[in-house]
């Protein structure tokens, strides 16, 4: 995954930087930490992203991928196998 150059990589992010990291709008980061789907921290009046709660997020996102997949697997739709050399989930539609 290539990310933007300028954002180095830390523990801690501002909604700024996560948004870039997440390619997501200002009211779409809002929605998932109001939705508790993303974990926040504060510092002061700061708001920070913990850099484990943006992998968690994304591994979400991935296992409801999957889970998506298994289901129209069920009905005979395709099939989801993870590669392990590309580190990617592979989808197959029949």
């Amino acid at each position: 995954m290539s990310t933007d150059s300028s954002i180095p990589v830390r523990a801690l992010y501002d909604v700024p930087e996560a948004m870039a990291l997440l390619n997501l709008s200002r009211t779409q980061l809002y929605e998932l930490i109001r939705s508790r789907r993303l974990v926040t921290v504060t510092q002061g009046r700061r708001r920070l992203v913990p850099a484990t709660s943006i992998s968690e997020y994304v591994q979400l996102l991935l296992r409801e991928a999957g889970e998506m997949m298994v289901a129209r697997r069920s009905r005979g739709e395709g099939s989801l196998f993870w590669h392990e050399k590309r580190q990617r989930w592979i989808g197959v539609v029949s």
